[in-house]
């Protein structure tokens, strides 16, 4: 293992905790020509490397191009071997906190049986699907409650989602799926 400044380890330890091994930003008290010194240096030995930063998503800028880009910096798997981690370890870290940060799936519905609402999923569910004047007919509700009905509860709230598509016979004909 390579002898590191105080300095080069604060920043490829750091660095290998982040998402995608980000180097920036830099120890506080390090800017300036001393940061440049440190960098350049890291940089020669293959610890760090100069990327594009992507603006918009608001990735730490290590310098600006000039041209309304700039360059971030990482840290390699040669700095990684630097300060005793196996590049392997850390993506497979990066993966297990991705993974962690995703939100659970969504259940799929499950309306209780003999109910309005699983009277209407299984009307639309058909491969036919079913008119407005279906729907008005089996509920009993009017044409814009029954339309209510589909956009909050079925489409918000349970995550359908439903299409409809005007026949010549049978006017607007809605479906799931």
């Amino acid at each position: 293992m390579p002898k590191l400044t105080d300095t080069q380890t604060i920043i490829l330890s750091a660095g290998a905790q982040r998402p995608d091994n980000l180097a920036m930003p830099l120890p506080k008290g390090l800017h300036g020509a001393a940061a440049r010194k440190v960098v350049s240096m890291m940089i020669g030995r293959g610890w760090l490397e100069e990327i594009d930063a992507n603006i918009r998503k608001g990735a730490p800028l290590w310098r600006e191009t000039g041209d309304g880009h700039g360059t971030t910096l990482v840290v390699t798997d040669a700095g990684l071997l630097a300060i005793g981690i196996e590049p392997v370890v850390v993506k497979t870290m990066a993966a297990i906190r991705i993974h962690a940060a995703q939100p659970p799936a969504p259940k799929p519905p499950n309306p209780r049986a003999g109910t309005k609402q699983a009277m209407l999923i299984a009307f639309l569910e058909r491969p036919e699907g079913a008119s407005m004047a279906e729907i008005v007919e089996a509920t009993g509700w009017q044409a814009h409650s029954a339309r209510g009905f589909m956009s909050g509860a079925l489409k918000e709230k349970l995550g359908l989602v439903l299409t409809s598509v005007k026949e010549d016979e049978r006017g607007r004909v809605y479906r799931i799926g």
